[in-house]
């Protein structure tokens, strides 16, 4: 008597994944994310890992393997935030893996638990003190239609501290008057996160030579321009702002400058100013009628953002604790006497 067997569909799922899985994984981590930036990061590291893991044949896709890739970063002298960013890329990777049905969720719980790397101490960056700062965006030659656009460039960077992405996509229309001062209103920046910045005098004063020399009316603020001295296209790629900041502080002698530096250094010297104006020195300040701690500072003179009412309460408190000495107390208390709307104890 024959018997009929019959056969069970294996559940077991995949611990080896190929090439077009890996790409059609990839595309769904891509596609799962809102910000540019985190797109072109999450790319570059799992297109580097997918050429490792590509490199040794049948390679099961575990926790072991994950780690062997951390080894293999290290072994490379990256530094620890930029290890742990590829693994974070990796990991996404094994998520949307498992949620296609592509590999085991218990291989996907096991790849979570890899360590990422340790931040020992952490790294100092680089800043521009105020007279490298000025020598950068003075440097390039106002006379032609290029030095005019890169001038622009360097000051919106160094006065306003705008990424390179939120730079190339500045338009005219984000440039209007609020509060007796200009202002880059209803910015779209990094998560999709709306911001309005102040905008000094001088950057302003920069970008109408910008404008009346080249034309521009509508559209993008900062254009390509050829090697003739004419505007070619109507926007500008992150490469040529990347180009530009790297031209010109080589001039200055400062190789390792990047165009994040100069947000950082925006930063860097408005909080270390003590009551001055980092963009033009000046001491005379202006604060709202109807000062809360979330209200913003700005400058009497160029317009630029200091910091917000309670951020300089705070500093004043601290430095007039006895931290500071004499020379720091007197520079914040005759800051804060500028200020009619906020009390000095």
């Amino acid at each position: 008597m024959r018997r009929n067997y019959r056969r069970t569909k294996s559940t077991r799922s995949k611990i080896k994944l190929g090439l077009p899985e890996l790409e059609y994984v990839k595309t769904s981590v891509i596609n799962s994310l809102r910000s540019l930036e985190s797109q072109r990061s999450y790319q570059h590291s799992i297109n580097e890992f997918v050429d490792w893991y590509c490199s040794s044949p049948r390679l099961s896709f575990n926790k072991a393997v994950v780690t062997r890739y951390r080894i293999h970063l290290e072994d490379r002298h990256l530094a620890p935030g930029t290890i742990n960013v590829r693994l974070a890329a990796v990991r996404r990777l094994a998520y949307e893996a498992t949620d296609a049905g592509l590999l085991s969720p218990d291989l996907a719980a096991g790849i979570r638990r890899v360590k990422g790397a340790k931040k020992l101490g952490f790294r100092l960056g680089n800043w521009l003190t105020a007279d490298e700062a000025r020598q950068l965006w003075q440097l390039p030659d106002p006379s032609t239609l290029k030095g005019k656009r890169d001038r622009a460039i360097l000051a919106v960077l160094l006065g306003c501290g705008l990424r390179r992405r939120e730079l190339t996509e500045l338009s005219l229309k984000h440039i209007q008057r609020r509060e007796d001062h200009w202002a880059i209103v209803d910015l779209v920046g990094k998560a999709g996160h709306v911001r309005t910045v102040p905008m000094p005098d001088w950057v302003k004063r920069t970008i109408d030579l910008w404008l009346l020399a080249s034309s521009v009316a509508d559209g993008r603020l900062f254009r390509r321009v050829c090697r003739t001295g004419s505007i070619w296209g109507d926007e500008m790629t992150e490469k040529v702002v990347w180009y530009v900041v790297k031209q010109y502080a080589g001039s200055l002698g400062l190789t390792k400058v990047a165009p994040h530096d100069l947000r950082r250094s925006c930063a860097r010297l408005c909080h270390a100013s003590g009551g001055a104006c980092a963009a033009c020195g000046a001491s005379d300040f202006a604060a709202p009628e109807k000062a809360t701690n979330s209200s913003t500072v700005t400058c009497k003179s160029c317009g630029a953002s200091l910091a917000t009412v309670g951020q300089l309460q705070a500093a004043a408190k601290a430095a007039m604790s006895g931290t500071g000495g004499k020379v720091l107390k007197e520079k914040f208390r005759e800051s804060f006497r500028q200020l009619p709307n906020i009390k000095v104890e």
